[in-house]
């Protein structure tokens, strides 16, 4: 099939380069003219395991291109794809800006019947309010169908994810236009699952505010077992093994974070507002995380008695590994505590340092490496579980610090391994001293 799709950002250039990695003929469009510079060059614009290979593979191929050329984008296809951002407004909303502006677009070039399909994280009826745009913006007398597709993908694991999903969420009140979408996807043999489209819309808001649900279960769970005594992680193990629970998403940390948890929950609480519904749950799992992602900064509160002045190393900016994303990242709120508490904060991550530049700016510092930010600290926060974090010789902690104090937002250590020279804190297990 001929596929666009709107919006070259983790979603829609990584649906874009799958599609056409199985087979079909796909142009990525995005008015940022210079992304599309670099993207017709070979160069992902984003860091995702895997992603940048398959770009210059199906470039080689001519199954891609890459476009800012509207025209280009929109004329003869047979499937355009919405993968634009719906960012959170003021008051938790979702911001539904930049879908209808592509709805003008697609109506002002289209002039063949087509199926849109709404890739983007949208509220429940967001669907319904496109095909009004649609009928108000277009003149020509074409068929449009609109199917809700939402996605499931992990940052750092997109591709993979793309391509090994549980499901596939089609969601049309038209059997034709979602029987259309379903080819589209029949070569990856994943699942698919048939809705109406209001459905499909609530599945990926359920989906996301659920995994959140669990998170903030289980650092809440994790604070009372550092109260009575007990290990979060047997606990962790203990109900995981449970069929019915399920044993993913039951880390206990600092904290969810990145473009879709903090953003989604928020969205859907606005949704059950809007028809007079209090979620209070939700908005108990929102506070749970918030507090969340300042435990560790009580913790060094209360040991050292002022942090003013002090050098603190943080480990990690991305709010997740393998990604330079730093949305909502919990490394932007602690840093931001730290400022405020006078402390000297310096930084290193592998690869989202530049993004996190955009956000705090000169206010805290960068280092090249975890030695460099390790040097005459005061205190250690490990905020992002990167494997050279993981790997980093514990031995080196005190080699470089003034004094080995280690606040370990990810429980990445065994307390097994933990020597008796250093002071460490995890998250809903027992502290050494």
């Amino acid at each position: 099939m001929k596929v666009t799709v709107a919006g070259t950002g983790y979603v829609g250039l990584v649906t874009g380069v799958c599609l056409a990695e199985k087979g079909h003929e796909v142009t990525c469009y995005d008015i940022d003219k210079s992304k599309i510079e670099k993207l017709n060059s070979g160069e992902s614009p984003i860091y995702e395991p895997g992603l940048e290979e398959l770009i210059q593979k199906n470039l080689l191929k001519s199954k891609i291109c890459f476009t800012s050329n509207l025209k280009m984008a929109y004329s003869n296809k047979d499937i355009i794809i919405i993968a634009v951002g719906t960012p959170e407004l003021p008051d938790g909303s979702a911001n539904l800006t930049y879908i209808e502006n592509v709805i003008k677009d697609i109506s002002s070039i289209v002039s063949k019947d087509i199926v849109v399909v709404t890739k983007s994280t949208v509220p429940v009826g967001t669907n319904d309010r496109i095909l009004g745009w649609l009928e108000n913006y277009s003149s020509k007398r074409v068929k449009i169908d609109v199917v809700s597709c939402p996605e499931f993908l992990r940052e750092g694991s997109a591709v993979f994810d793309t391509f090994n999903g549980d499901r596939i969420v089609i969601g049309s009140n038209s059997t034709e236009a979602g029987d259309k979408v379903e080819q589209l996807y029949k070569n990856f043999s994943i699942p698919i699952v048939r809705t109406d489209i209001r459905s499909a819309e609530m599945i990926k808001y359920a989906s996301n505010a659920f995994l959140a649900t669990k998170i903030s279960f289980i650092n809440e769970i994790a604070n009372i077992c550092e109260k009575v005594g007990a290990n979060i992680e047997f606990v962790a193990d203990g109900i995981g093994r449970d069929r019915r629970i399920g044993n993913q998403f039951l880390k206990a940390g600092i904290g969810y974070g990145g473009s879709c948890f903090p953003k989604d929950t928020k969205a859907l609480v606005q949704v059950a507002g809007m028809v007079e519904h209090k979620f209070e749950l939700l908005e108990s799992v929102i506070k749970v995380n918030n507090l969340q992602q300042l435990k560790l900064i009580d913790k060094a509160v209360e040991l050292m008695g002022t942090l003013k002045d002090k050098r603190i190393a943080l480990l990690g900016l991305a709010f997740k590994p393998n990604t330079d994303d730093v949305r909502e990242s919990a490394a932007i709120v602690m840093a931001y505590e730290l400022l405020k508490k006078e402390a000297n904060v310096i930084a290193y991550d592998p690869v989202a340092s530049e993004n996190m530049k955009k956000v705090l700016g000169s206010r805290i510092g960068y280092s090249d490496s975890i030695e460099d930010a390790l040097y005459g600290a005061d205190i250690a926060f490990i905020v992002t579980e990167w494997q050279e974090i993981k790997d980093f010789p514990i031995e080196n902690y005190k080699k470089f610090m003034k004094e080995p104090v280690l606040f370990d937002g990810r429980n990445i250590y065994d307390l097994n391994a933990i020597p008796g020279w250093m002071k460490y804190f995890s998250i809903g297990r027992k502290h050494i001293l």
